[in-house]
């Protein structure tokens, strides 16, 4: 009865005019880039943070959860009619996607892709209305040492989970961590790491960080490539798939609507890794798994559910918990700690409508995103059409206003550009720029909890191990560093066999 009343006290939130109009935006917005290549949703999201600041905390919640999840629907457009992934958990809907349009059946992947979208959504959307509250009430037992463990087990799977290299991204952790400590020391008073910068006495600002790092490097390493589009030329006036493609896609749609689920709530790859490995299961259990590759219509169903449930699921971790799984997240948690609140247990219970509100607006959304993804696909064929030349100056004047407009200060401009190179160089040597934002966001946190767990033993360190849940944590976050180590060993073992 709870859940029903916080549900509807939900849509009272959502359902009002400004609310409405902010969900619009974002999910709009979301599919936009979506169906843009080269632009993924921590760059826009990053972009559009600064706008806003003069909104009220749902408001903002609202529109930034839209552009992730949105992001999510239109990232199959492009996969489909061009080939090119418009978002990285598009990549997989590419392989059996562009066959079907090739073979003339654009209409039914769009369709499935859209339709499965909007099953999974909804189920990740309801199962976060169930799981939310219960997740809230367990982490109230939690005291500094456990939420201090918790930050440790949410940056390490992060790394290891993370693309490329084990260590380059500890290495990114580590630059995060030292990062979130610039500024004023909340305790003492003194100011640490600013090189007697003006501009670093507040620390780090998480706008400049993020625009730079995903914004400003996104469009220097697109620079270095050639987008051939060739969009495919179809019919889409038969955008509902056939009963027999109901028939072939349903199962696929739920396992990966099950599976994204999971593996949303899993800290580190989230709708990436959930898109790969919903395809790599229907191509197992398929009786004809020649077919995936080659235009069926389960390696399309699978993926896209999987992802969009996938984006639901990072809601959980990050509303219940105050733990951010990817870089979309952690920067969606800045947002609202900017907004002065603190995502966690007590986020329901002192901002039930942001909690309930964001949470409900996504049950709209995901009907918004059904409806903008089906009749205005020939809109979104000729966004494909605009020239880089002209969309990227357009992104970087953008980085520039927005970054300028967080305080009228032209240090964070310059601050957004050393980002920005920073994280095209990150990208030229491998290194992930997702552990070093998620570890500059708990970086503060983590410090707080820290000394808040010595003042409560008196200096104790065995206060961490001496508490069960908290010692939990630690294992987990020690059997993560072990595992690749013990695997690449073996690894080694074989080869000198």
């Amino acid at each position: 009865m709870d859940v029903l009343n916080n549900v509807l006290y939900g849509f009272q939130v959502a359902l009002q005019p400004i609310n409405l109009l902010y969900c619009f935006m974002g999910t709009l917005v979301g599919t936009l880039v979506g169906v843009l290549p080269g632009l993924g949703p921590p760059a826009a999201i990053a972009l559009l943070l600064p706008t806003t600041f003069h909104t009220n905390p749902v408001s903002a919640t609202i529109m930034l959860a839209g552009i992730y999840y949105g992001a999510m629907y239109g990232g199959s457009t492009t996969s489909i009619l061009v080939n090119i992934p418009g978002e990285a958990a598009a990549v997989v809907t590419c392989l059996d996607g562009h066959k079907m349009a090739l073979q003339g059946r654009a209409g039914p992947a769009l369709g499935i892709a859209a339709f499965g979208s909007f099953i999974a959504g909804t189920f990740g959307v309801i199962a976060l209305t169930l799981l939310g509250p219960l997740l809230s009430g367990v982490a109230l037992k939690f005291g500094p040492p456990e939420y201090f463990s918790l930050m440790i087990v949410g940056i390490t799977v992060l790394t290891y989970l993370s693309s490329g290299s084990m260590i380059k991204a500890l290495i990114s952790a580590t630059a995060g961590l030292v990062l979130g400590g610039v500024g004023m020391d909340a305790i003492s008073g003194k100011y640490r790491f600013t090189g007697g910068l003006q501009i670093l006495a507040d620390g780090v600002g998480l706008v400049p960080m993020v625009m730079g790092l995903f914004g400003i490097a996104e469009v220097l390493q697109n620079l270095e490539k050639e987008f051939k589009r060739e969009v495919v030329k179809a019919e889409f006036k038969r955008l509902l798939p056939s009963a027999k493609d109901w028939r072939d896609a349903i199962g696929a749609i739920l396992r990966g609507t099950g599976l994204g689920f999971f593996m949303g709530l899993i800290p580190g790859g989230g709708a990436i890794v959930a898109s790969f490995a919903s395809y790599a299961i229907e191509k197992k259990i398929s009786k004809h798994p020649e077919q995936f590759g080659h235009g069926a219509i389960q390696g399309v169903a699978a993926p896209e559910a999987a992802n969009n449930s996938a984006a639901s699921g990072n809601f959980i971790p990050l509303l219940t918990l105050g733990i951010p799984c990817n870089a979309v997240m952690a920067i969606l948690l800045g947002a609202l700690m900017i907004h002065g609140l603190q995502p966690g247990p007590l986020l329901m219970t002192k901002a039930p409508d942001v909690f309930w509100g964001t949470i409900v607006s996504m049950y709209l959304g995901n009907a918004m995103l059904l409806v903008l993804n089906l009749p205005l696909i020939g809109l979104w064929v000729k966004v494909l059409k605009v020239p880089y030349f002209l969309l990227y100056p357009l992104i970087l004047l953008f980085c520039v206003i927005g970054a300028y407009s967080i305080a009228n200060n032209a240090g964070d401009v310059v601050l957004m550009l050393i980002f920005g190179v920073v994280g095209y160089l990150m990208r030229r040597f491998q290194y992930d720029a997702a552990p070093l934002v998620l570890a500059a966001v708990l970086g503060p946190m983590l410090e707080e909890a820290f000394r808040q767990s010595l003042m409560l033993s008196q200096g104790e360190f065995s206060i961490f191990v001496s508490r069960p849940i908290s010692v939990g944590f630690l294992i987990v976050a020690a059997l993560l560093f072990i595992i690749p180590v013990i695997t690449q060993r073996k690894k080694l073992a074989a080869l000198k066999e």
